[in-house]
Order: structure tokens, then C-alpha cells, then sequence
């Protein structure tokens, strides 16, 4: 492949090994694909999948997947732990290869159009495919999740990008946009109080004045009957996997509760990684060339 693009789209759908079965196998159904990975989550009950491929493939895929969603996913009957406002909720694209960031612009662009004409969704174009600077921020653009949207969605400013002004009875609404790689980490607390998580994700997340490239929520996990601050780190290079456990650890003590570990969700750059051992193990002049991998690739 001479252009690489990766795509992560993430469905509102974790407990229902069988529906997330198939919209997998409709992404992979998409020639030309590779899929990298895919997980789900019950307590939030949310499916992340991670593929890469050629532009128009990737779109393709992209496609497949969110049509079966559509067909599989009730947005009036869901809950979970995880915001969401679509049965596909996001669709964003990441340069990997030979790609510009404004290719993936103009790839969300026609994803978008696509979903809308074709499955008559509501679409809102987000990060840097973002229409207008409100829209860039995911949050800005799912405030009010599903529920909220089917009211909101005719208010002079939040009419979508494309498709009707009006939320798909089951499938909801779309953001398709373009982005930078991100890590989807989460840190589980010894606690069942979930304000202490919503305490330390307001403290440290970038719209209530912490790191501007970090976003997070405090949610309970209903399996383990603990809360969890969980985070999108939108740049790792500027703020460390390692920077933000200990930040948590310490906003944690205040409230006379410990950290009992942390996730990362999907994929992961091995560079995050390498950070946070260098940062722990407390190695001097450590060189990315020492990874046995990265020397082996060479």
C-alpha cells in the first residue's frame, strides 16, 4: 500500500457478541482492508474497531460497517456507561502513510455525504474535519447524547453538516471526522463513588482548565461496582500516559482512594509505552534505537 489510512470507528454496542460479530465481518467484508482490532466493553457498552487500508477502501469499510449498525443497533433502547448519540457514533480517519490530514478532511467529507443520502442519517463533521471551530470538540458536538438531540437538533446552530435535521429513530446521529492517532486510556479507582471519578476527570481534562489535549469522564463500571476515570489522550507526545496515572493517583489520595490499574482501549503507539517505562524504570539516556523491534524494522 502506498497510502495508508486508519479508521476507528466506535459502535454503541458491548454486550451483544453476535451484533458486534457481524458489523466486524461487514467491515472485513470491504477488499483491501486489514483489521487490526477490535474490542467491546459491556459496562459501557461500546465496541471500538481499528482497520487500515487504502483511502477509498478504508471508506468503503467504513460504510459496510455503519450501515450494519444501523440495521442492528435501537438507540431508543440503549444505555450504558459511555456517551454516545449513534448506533455508529464515530467515524474518524487518521493519516498513517503517504496521507495528508487534508485528505482525511476531504475523506470525512464524502463518508459523510455518503452515510447521509444513502442511510439517511444525520452527520456532524468533528475535529479537523470540523465545519465551523464549535464543532470541533466531540463533546461540543454529542452534548446532550441521543436523548437530548431529538429536541436540540432543530436549534439554530445545530442543524448537521449533512443528511436531515432530524435524529434517526434507531440509529441516531453520526460524527465523521479526521484526527491525529489518540489513546483511549482508563484508570479503575478503588471506590464506588463515582463522584470522585467526575472530581478527578474535571480536574485534569482540557474543558474545565486542565490539559487542553486531554479529555474525561468519571463513569461506574456495573460489573466491578467501581468507578473509573476514563480519558482520550488527543496528543500523548505533549501529555504522557505516565503524566496523567500519577495526576489521577494523587487527585485520588485526596479523597482517601487508591488506583487498582488502568486499560488502554484498542491501540497504542509503542511510543507511549516506551515513555512511560523510561519514566518509571528511571533510565538515563534511553534511545528509541534500543528497542529490539524498532532496530529489527530498520
Amino acid at each position: 500500500m502506498t497510502k495508508i489510512v486508519q479508521c476507528v470507528p466506535n459502535f454503541s454496542e458491548g454486550r451483544r457478541l453476535g451484533v458486534i460479530e457481524e458489523i466486524v465481518g461487514a467491515i472485513k467484508s470491504a477488499a483491501g482492508v486489514a483489521l487490526l482490532d477490535y474490542s467491546h466493553d459491556e459496562s459501557h457498552n461500546r465496541s471500538v474497531v481499528t482497520f487500515i487500508g487504502e483511502p477509498q477502501a478504508v471508506m468503503e469499510a467504513a460504510f459496510r460497517g455503519a450501515k450494519k449498525a444501523s440495521e442492528k443497533i435501537d438507540l431508543s433502547t440503549h444505555s450504558g456507561g459511555h456517551p454516545r448519540m449513534g448506533a455508529v457514533d464515530v467515524i474518524p480517519f487518521i493519516p498513517v502513510k503517504g496521507v495528508s490530514m487534508e485528505e482525511c478532511i476531504e475523506m470525512a467529507r464524502q463518508l459523510g455525504r455518503r452515510l447521509a443520502d444513502e442511510l439517511n442519517l444525520p452527520i456532524y463533521l468533528y475535529e479537523e474535519a470540523a465545519s465551523k471551530p464549535d464543532r470541533k470538540n466531540l463533546s461540543d458536538v454529542r452534548r446532550g447524547q441521543y436523548e437530548g438531540l431529538i429536541d436540540s437538533i432543530t436549534d439554530p446552530g445545530r442543524e448537521p453538516d449533512f443528511g436531515p435535521a432530524k435524529v434517526h429513530p434507531r440509529a441516531g446521529v453520526t460524527a465523521v471526522g479526521a484526527r491525529p492517532p489518540l489513546i483511549a486510556y482508563n484508570i479503575n479507582l478503588d471506590t464506588a463513588d463515582v463522584s470522585v471519578a467526575k472530581n478527578i476527570a474535571r480536574a485534569i481534562r482540557g474543558s474545565s482548565g486542565g490539559f487542553p489535549t486531554v479529555k474525561g469522564l468519571g463513569i461506574m463500571i456495573e460489573e466491578t461496582g467501581k468507578a473509573q476515570v476514563t480519558f482520550n489522550v488527543c496528543d500523548y507526545k505533549k501529555v504522557p500516559l505516565h503524566r496523567i496515572f500519577e495526576l489521577v493517583k494523587r487527585e485520588a489520595a485526596r479523597y482517601g482512594v487508591t488506583v487498582t490499574g488502568s486499560e488502554v482501549i484498542g491501540l497504542t503507539p509503542l511510543d507511549a509505552l516506551v515513555d512511560a517505562a523510561v519514566f518509571y524504570l528511571q533510565i538515563d539516556g534511553f534511545e528509541r534505537s534500543q528497542v529490539l523491534e524498532n532496530r529489527l524494522l530498520e
